[in-house]
């Protein structure tokens, strides 16, 4: 932890432009500047830019822009303009979005462009690149999911599956590339699971102690069989995620669920892939669940190109 003691470079306050789109994304402003923070002290050890201070007139400004090299889903620019902000200042710095989260783009299109201070600017470049890719690639990976299953009535959702810290950005980032958000903590819903099962003595048990618990959350319950599904539904539920079945299991669940509580919904999982999801939507589930959207997704290559100085 020597990086946490050092002397760092003062980190500035975000622009009101740039608060306002993280909270327009449903971004908590201040969880994410701490991120960001965290971050850029991870890249300055003892808080200085050996290269940069070296290699670049004091006081000299640069103009560039954050550039696609591949195709993909745009997510996380007010991410990257933040990290900017901070080091640059606001004041000093000017983030012009271009083409903005949720973007389609091509190799060669411009995402947005930078100015600002020469030195900092490439100090910030690493940290900006890594949200931004990072990101940008779960947007992708959720939006080829999403095309999969274009035209069902079926959506694509994310897990809790995420990288620690990292979870309001990448369920942002799935947001962006057109999935929807399960849970965002344990708290927003019970989901019951086999060990959870075990536990309780039962599914009946488990659904009844959640509901004395607490009457108000939604409940759902993982199963892997069509019994265990019948018994599901009986006790209440109301979401059922059907573990590793069959398609032909899948079309026979909805057609319990469909006969007897219809307002059950019903959440794919297990074993699941873009090339079979559409056949898995096609069964009349309700939801898939793919944990790769946030643990697997590979970054979306984008780069930062200094084009002029600028006095």
């Amino acid at each position: 932890g020597r990086f946490y003691t050092r002397v760092m470079l003062p980190l500035h306050p975000l622009s009101a432009q740039t608060q306002a789109a993280m909270a327009y994304g449903g971004l908590d402003v201040d969880a994410v500047t701490a991120l960001i923070g965290l971050a850029i002290r991870e890249d300055l050890l003892d808080g200085r830019d050996v290269t940069s201070e070296a290699t670049i007139p004091a006081g000299q400004r640069s103009h560039g822009s954050f550039g696609a090299r591949a195709e993909g889903v745009v997510a996380g620019l007010p991410v990257a303009a933040a990290v900017i902000e901070m080091l640059c200042g606001p004041e000093a710095s000017e983030v012009r979005i271009v083409n903005g989260d949720g973007s389609r783009v091509s190799p060669g299109d411009v995402l947005a462009t930078v100015t600002g201070p020469t030195s900092r600017l490439l100090t910030a470049e690493r940290t900006a690149l890594n949200f931004l890719c990072h990101l940008s690639g779960v947007a992708t990976l959720t939006g080829q999911w999403v095309d999969a299953i274009e035209g069902t009535s079926a959506m694509v959702h994310d897990t809790r599956k995420t990288n620690p810290g990292m979870r309001s950005l990448e369920k942002y980032a799935v947001r962006c590339g057109g999935g929807v958000n399960h849970r965002m903590a344990l708290s927003d819903m019970a989901l019951v699971k086999d060990n959870h099962v075990v536990a309780a003595g039962g599914i009946e048990q488990a659904i009844l102690q959640v509901k004395q618990l607490d009457p108000a959350s939604q409940v759902e319950i993982e199963v892997d069989t069509l019994d265990a599904l019948r018994v599901a539904i009986g006790a209440g539920v109301d979401e059922i995620l059907i573990d590793n079945f069959s398609l032909d299991m899948m079309r026979e669940a909805v057609a319990v669920r469909d006969r007897t509580r219809p307002e059950v919904r019903l959440e794919a999982s297990g074993g699941l892939t873009s090339e079979t999801a559409r056949a898995v939507a096609q069964t009349g589930v309700d939801l898939i669940a793919v944990g790769e959207l946030t643990h697997s997704a590979r970054v979306l290559d984008i780069g930062l190109d200094l084009e002029t100085v600028v006095e």
